[in-house]
């Protein structure tokens, strides 16, 4: 093993280039029982895990310039095996995870084919995505279940789902709004900043979650070398991300880098509470090789129940099908800036302790039991938590991870923090 005794902590990270996402849905068009639903499912968007099979022997390499390689990697053609384990301490959302998707995005067309439909799905338990990606235009996901498959099929400007199990197929124009051609949409050298930056995709590798964990770095965190690792048969730097702040839930993020490429390979986000990783990400089988051109092709099969989404080529940045994957807005992230979100919505704090705060107008309270009705009040129940304060009443629904407060007079809080320290930032906020 290399010897990384010292710690070396980076000043500044940008964010790693990838290829283009299409639209990112509005968090208006979630009613908030999904929205908690789906702050949950957005901490896939934010966290990853390591687990190491080897110790191998390379060069020693600083934080900084570990960031920089991840950076300066311009690897756009890939595919392979990733395997996702997931433990929010959510219980098994079964049917309610369609139930919620299904009308959370794209307009709400109700096809299982949607991609929304399959967000929450992937925030409890464990799943193997195939990937592939051929460059900006081209990329493919497919999640594999018992005896069914659902893929995501990017090709130009069509975006395609289709899940074999009701063979049903969703179809929608992917965004070219702000693309960027390839090896623009990169921080600069130093690390310092962004880029040219366009659209990007969400395909379901570690790298996408490696973007969202380095915008941590900064004065509220430490960036650390420790030793390396072998993933998916490839040589990596093992790159460590803590939290510096009292209040947040996150205990580490680790990061396997690929020593040849600067590809993440690998992640794990450990919670501060201690006990197994919250999500682990990673490769088990990975090339680098120019995939082969009818890997994206797709014809809707005979049969297929064909749902048209809205065509959001013309909607701006903000509003396609794939954008960001995930409702990544509803989270602060680390040492960065919150996507756009509902109005008025404002970050409160800093860092990994930074909270999201918005007003839904919506008064009353959260239902539970009876009020919300069959799978959804059982699903509130068990995640709610009564809790009081200067700020008057409301519910705290909590993750291993991520924690949301919902007053009673329509206010939410949200972030990687404690309960505590949600009530603290409502009663601040009266």
């Amino acid at each position: 093993m290399a010897p990384f005794g010292t710690e070396d902590r980076a000043t500044a990270a940008g964010e790693p280039a990838g290829p283009p996402h299409g639209g990112r849905r509005k968090v208006a068009r979630y009613a908030v029982p999904a929205t908690v639903v789906g702050v949950a499912a957005a901490t896939i968007g934010i966290v990853p895990a390591l687990a190491s099979s080897g110790d191998p022997d390379l060069p020693a390499i600083s934080a900084q310039q570990l960031i920089e390689k991840i950076a300066a990697s311009d690897v756009q053609q890939f595919s392979g095996t990733v395997r996702v384990n997931t433990d929010l301490g959510l219980p098994d959302l079964g049917g309610l995870a369609g139930g919620l998707g299904g009308g959370a995005a794209g307009g709400g067309d109700g096809s299982s084919a949607d991609p929304s439909a399959k967000v929450t799905e992937l925030a409890t338990g464990s799943h193997t995505l195939r990937v592939a990606a051929d460059g900006p235009d081209r990329q493919k996901v497919s999640v594999l279940e018992d005896a069914a498959e659902y893929s995501l099929i990017h090709h130009g400007k069509d975006v395609w789902g289709y899940d074999s199990k009701s063979n049903e197929v969703f179809h929608t124009t992917a965004d070219d709004a702000g693309r960027s051609a390839p090896g623009k949409d990169k921080p600069g050298k130093d690390g310092h900043g962004k880029g040219e930056r366009g659209a990007e995709t969400f395909t379901g590798t570690p790298k996408d979650f490696a973007e969202q964990a380095l915008k941590a770095a900064g004065p509220t965190t430490s960036v650390t070398v420790d030793g390396t690792a072998q993933v998916a048969g490839r040589d990596a730097y093992k790159l460590v991300i803590k939290p510096k702040q009292s209040g947040t839930t996150v205990g580490a993020i680790s990061i396997a880098v690929d020593a040849g490429t600067g590809v993440p390979l690998k992640f794990t986000l450990t919670p501060k509470s201690g006990g197994a990783a919250v999500v682990d990400v990673g490769f088990t089988q990975v090339s680098f090789a120019k995939p082969a051109a009818s890997t994206f092709d797709f014809t809707p099969p005979k049969g297929a129940k064909v749902t048209e989404g809205k065509d959001r080529a013309h909607q701006g940045k903000e509003d396609g099908p794939l954008k960001g994957g995930l409702p990544e807005h509803l989270l602060p992230t680390p040492g960065g800036e919150p996507g756009k979100g509902p109005e008025g919505l404002k970050v409160i704090g800093e860092g990994w302790s930074a909270i999201a705060a918005f007003d839904t107008g919506a008064k009353g309270g959260v239902p539970s039991g009876s009020e919300a009705g069959g799978d959804l009040g059982g699903f509130l129940d068990s995640l709610g938590d009564k809790v009081s304060g200067k700020f008057g009443k409301g519910t705290v629904f909590s993750t291993r991870l991520v924690n949301a407060l919902i007053t009673d007079d329509g206010k939410v809080y949200v972030g990687a923090v404690t309960k505590d320290a949600l009530v603290e930032a409502a009663d601040a906020g009266k």
